[in-house]
């Protein structure tokens, strides 16, 4: 979690950068007065990801969130993969409005299609503008050097192109977003007011805190991940310069919260004396302290939020030193649990010393846990803590706290753990509403500040809470929702990053969406057309990085991990392509082979799209009705191309290798290598076997016309009608309509599913046909099965609702 020096360096150069007025990239459009500035690349994938948040989808029930949702709607037509900016204000009637800039390109902003649409060219302060109108939305754009600028009222698109262009401190925050980032945002406190405080304490407010914010976005189904800067501008000192010149500490205060507890606030430095005057300084507070020695070997102090009470706690490095500060006040009230409660003579002193980070005045008892001085008004509250610390429930012992630090550093200037009972209140004090937002399951959320040199890196996170999983069961870990419904079932591809696998599946749009293991949409790609059968990975540049390569009736795409083409693709062709893309890699070392059917002919290219000249086949008698197959025994490669009544067998270079002695109607099925020989079925339903030699055998496997067959080198399995052969064994279905089994070798076990398309249903059984326990579950395609992520258990995705993915976990 720690942002590297690199990166620190970075933002020192950035700060101290001189301007120019001279206005050539996009960003000089930008305006220094914007409240907030929205940078993002893909607009598609971002709406998708949003749409599919929990928490984000609660906030719709907010009418000013729906408002300002609204009022952004046109922002989802365009289609950019260039970085676009949207920055906000608030008119003088307290109205939103927005700027869009962007680089131009083909096909941008195109709503020519859409219902209740209008399109007008008008002139305005001697300059043609447009304006176009959607469901009553309007949007006033022009073009400058290529340049796409659009604004929701005339004054304000004149106002972008006009107006002082953005200083060089927030420009330079906006371009050091990563580029890996859908949404970056900025907030500047000057003009905003909309975000009014991050914490349980309402005077810590956000206006206080900092001027600059600055933040990438990563938007989960389930999560909310901020990472970033902040930073007070060069002339004012905010409360986060507090910290200057301090080192921070571990945050130690989960240790002493009771898990029950409404979260904590903590604060660390390394020297107090350094940090005090800072304070001092900035909040024009009485430097002079009665108890300065309270305070001298303290290294974190901060507040526990208890159902209403607070608490004050220090923590210590040496906690004898720290008592000797405490001599005066030695009245014990009560022992409770071997713990003396005593009373304490300053009550207001904590809030006189850090105001406004603790706003705490009445903190009349204390009690000593370990390095743990605790203050507080309530016994039963003191209570509560000790408790909690001595039977180990605080929230350090918790998994969902657990999960939260896994995103932070251990040490940080200024932390904020709550609850999902203080989440609620912060979230509608920011809102300016008060909506039930049922945050049960968000059990921890929590931003911290690290502060280094002039700045302070941000990190945040709302997450909610996953259900727990129990041994021997099915669970569903997420399901993703696309703005169209499915038109192929979800495929595993593997992340070259990570090593883990990625989804991809296309809507009946034709996007193609590539979607993390955890749900996030990383990008989304329009396309020519369907995608013929499976995505396929290669490595074209032979240095671990995979693209994803494949065939729509027009084309051969050859995709980076990015969604960008990889030239010279895509391919395209006149003639239609009829049969899935084939992949061959003969000797597993990346020279690969793509196989492209066109009806009767096979054209084989190499991974850069250039025609291989020693295959020589020429064309097959009839149409090939499965796409090419490639099948290796011993040290000799065999290519399959299959027609109704002929299976070609032939050599790399595309001569015959083997010549079956008998022919056949073929059922359409594929070719495997099954017990040393090549298998297959026929129209009818026979089991077709043919040796190296060309001898051909047939067997009645009491398969019907309609029937699916695929092996592995030693499985056969077979479903005609409701019948599902598995080896030698056969599991009698309800008569339904069912997906094609599929055959999964993962973990030492064979794994053999379908899919009830009528009932909804996905059914996995074992290589002797017995069912799997807790199956079948609910899905309504074909399934691709896997493991997805580092832990041991198997997941598989299938299609849920006509637009929805879902990933189901075996435990």
């Amino acid at each position: 979690m720690k942002k590297s020096c690199l990166f620190a360096l970075l933002i020192a150069v950035i700060f101290g950068c001189e301007t120019s007025e001279k206005k050539s990239n996009v960003i000089d459009y930008l305006s220094h007065e914007a409240a907030i500035i929205l940078k993002t690349k893909n607009i598609a994938s971002l709406h998708s990801n949003l749409n599919n948040n929990d928490l984000l989808n609660k906030l719709e029930a907010s009418k000013n969130v729906a408002d300002f949702s609204n009022q952004l709607a046109l922002i989802k037509h365009f289609n950019t993969e260039d970085d676009l900016y949207i920055s906000i204000f608030k008119n003088a009637d307290n109205r939103l409005e927005y700027s869009l800039i962007t680089k131009l390109k083909e096909g941008l902003f195109d709503i020519d299609s859409l219902p209740n649409h209008s399109i007008e060219t008008l002139k305005y302060q001697s300059k043609t503008i447009t304006k176009s109108t959607v469901d009553s939305l309007q949007l006033f754009h022009t073009v400058i050097d290529s340049i796409f600028i659009g604004a929701t009222s005339k004054e304000l698109l004149d106002k972008s192109i006009k107006g002082k262009k953005i200083d060089h401190t927030l420009e330079s925050l906006v371009e050091s977003s990563g580029s890996e980032n859908q949404l970056a945002i900025l907030i500047n406190k000057k003009y905003d007011n909309s975000i009014k405080s991050f914490f349980v304490n309402e005077q810590l407010a956000t206006s206080e805190l900092t001027d600059y914010l600055f933040v990438d976005v990563d938007v989960n189904q389930n999560e909310l991940t901020l990472n970033g800067v902040t930073r007070s501008a060069d002339s004012t000192q905010k409360l986060i310069d507090a910290f200057k010149n301090t080192i921070p500490q571990e945050n130690r205060l989960a240790h002493i919260t009771p898990a029950s507890s409404d979260g904590f606030l903590s604060i660390t430095f390394n020297d107090f004396n350094v940090f005090h005057k800072n304070l001092v300084t900035i909040q024009k507070l009485d430097s002079v302290l009665d108890y300065s020695l309270l305070f001298d070997n303290i290294i974190e102090v901060g507040t526990v939020y208890d159902t209403g009470q607070q608490a004050v706690i220090l923590n210590s490095l040496d906690v004898y030193i720290t008592r000797d500060a405490l001599l005066n006040d030695q009245d014990i009230i009560e022992t409770f649990r071997d713990v003396d409660i005593l009373g304490f003579s300053k009550p207001t002193l904590f809030y006189d010393t850090f105001k406004p980070f603790i706003d705490f005045q009445t903190a009349d008892k204390y009690c000593i846990l370990d390095n743990f001085i605790i203050f507080s008004n309530s016994v039963e509250c003191l209570h509560n803590i000790i408790a909690s610390y001595k039977n180990q429930t605080t929230y350090d012992s918790r998994k969902h706290y657990a999960l939260l630090k896994e995103k932070f550093s251990d040490e940080s200037s200024l932390l904020s753990v709550v609850s999902s009972n203080a989440l609620e209140p912060i979230i509608n004090r920011n809102l300016g509403d008060s909506i039930n937002l049922k945050l049960n399951d968000y059990q921890s959320s929590g931003i911290q500040f690290i502060y280094d040199s002039h700045f302070a890196h941000v990190n945040a996170s709302v997450q909610k809470a996953k259900s727990p999983i129990y041994e021997n069961s099915i669970s569903e870990s997420n399901s993703i929702a696309l703005d169209a419904d499915l038109l192929n079932s979800p495929q595993l591809v593997t992340n070259h990053l990570t090593q883990e696998k990625d989804i991809v599946v296309q809507d009946i749009q034709n996007n193609l969406y590539l979607i993390s293991n955890s749900g996030k949409i990383l990008w989304r790609k329009q396309l020519q057309g369907p995608i013929l059968g499976q995505i396929e990975q290669i490595d074209m540049y032979k240095n671990g990085r995979l693209q994803l390569t494949f065939a729509t009736p027009n084309r051969v795409y050859v995709l980076d991990r990015n969604g960008k083409d990889v030239a010279p693709f895509p391919l395209k062709f006149n003639d239609k392509i009829t049969q899935p893309l084939s992949v061959f890699d003969y000797d597993n070392n990346k020279k690969y082979r793509l196989l492209v059917t066109q009806d009767q002919d096979v054209l084989m290219l190499d991974a850069k799209g250039k025609t291989v000249k020693g295959f020589t086949f020429s064309k097959a008698d009839d149409d090939i009705i499965h796409q090419p197959q490639h099948i290796r025994i011993g040290r000799k490669d065999y290519l399959l191309f299959q027609t109704a009544t002929k299976l070609y067998i032939l050599d790399r270079t595309g001569k015959t290798r083997v010549t079956p002695k008998s022919n056949f109607n073929f059922s359409g099925e594929g070719v495997y290598l099954y017990n040393d020989n090549f298998a297959t079925t026929t129209s009818s339903g026979e089991l077709i076997t043919i040796d190296q030699n060309g001898n051909t055998a047939s067997q009645n496997l009491g398969l019907f016309e309609k029937h699916d067959f695929v092996t592995t080198s030693k499985t056969l399995v077979a479903l005609s009608e409701n019948k599902l052969r598995i080896k030698q064994n056969t599991y009698e279905l309800d008569y339904g309509d069912y997906s094609e089994p599929n055959i999964f070798y993962l973990n030492d076990k064979i794994y053999v599913t379908v899919t009830d398309k009528q009932t909804q249903k996905v059914f996995l059984f074992d290589s002797n046909a017995k069912l799997l326990s807790n199956f079948p579950v609910y899905g309504t395609s074909e399934i691709d099965m896997n493991n997805i992520d580092k832990d041991r258990n198997l997941e598989f995705v299938t299609k849920g609702e006509s637009n929805t993915i879902l990933i189901y976990q075996i435990n």
